[in-house]
């Protein structure tokens, strides 16, 4: 179940889309105002009322988009890729799962499955200022049978518009089967070099990482 509040045309509108349930789409309109400011958004996003901790906010092109906390097989892709970078990494880089990426520019605010993190570009906790996308080394998302569309096309487009260095998408429902997808040197809001494994075979994550991820228990 996804729950999501939209600013469309001056109208918020909360929506609420049960696939995989097999419920009915419906949505009810608030009072119209005028649309959001970024900053405006950013502070919505700041102060929701999540059903509980383990739910996700995100703001997806001017969308406050709320999801469900992700099943058994999802955490534990995202629990293989994190071990694996912490065996990698240098101690100045941090790893997060909750971390939130702004990318203003798009009206967007992501909280990756998985990213890269410089320890020296984390705001301090008196600082409320999301992090800037930019300043991440690498981003990797995982998909869920929901939102699929939104991490092969409008997350890929936001990250590489941010400059995200490498985007890492863990795509399980592929049509042509599980695979993992590499992106890399965004330029102009794309990205210029795509690898892409099945699921069981290598993939190399470029400098600064330089190093094999394996994807066998994927």
């Amino acid at each position: 179940m996804t729950s999501e509040i939209a600013t469309l045309s001056g109208v918020v509108s909360t929506v609420r889309d049960d696939i995989d349930t097999g419920g009915d789409r419906a949505m009810t309109a608030a009072p119209a105002f005028e649309r959001s400011t970024w900053d405006e958004l950013v502070q919505v996003w700041e102060h929701l009322d999540l059903p509980n901790r383990a739910w996700r906010a995100e703001i997806i092109e001017e969308s406050i988009v709320m999801t469900p906390p992700p099943g058994h097989g999802h955490n534990l892709i995202a629990n293989q890729v994190h071990r694996a970078l912490s065996r990698e990494i240098p101690d100045e880089w941090a790893i997060f799962q909750t971390s939130g990426v702004a990318i203003p520019l798009r009206s967007s605010l992501f909280i990756p499955d998985v990213v890269v993190i410089p320890l020296d570009v984390m705001p301090t906790d008196d600082d409320p200022t999301p992090i800037a996308a930019g300043q991440a080394l690498l981003a990797v998302e995982i998909t869920s049978k929901s939102n699929a569309e939104r991490d092969r096309k409008t997350k890929l487009w936001n990250y590489a518009h941010a400059g995200v260095p490498l985007y890492l998408l863990i795509d399980r429902f592929a049509a042509d089967g599980p695979s993992v997808l590499l992106y890399s040197e965004p330029l102009d809001g794309r990205y210029r070099r795509l690898h892409r494994v099945p699921f069981g075979d290598p993939i190399e994550l470029p400098e600064p990482f330089d190093f094999t991820l394996e994807t066998k228990e994927f």
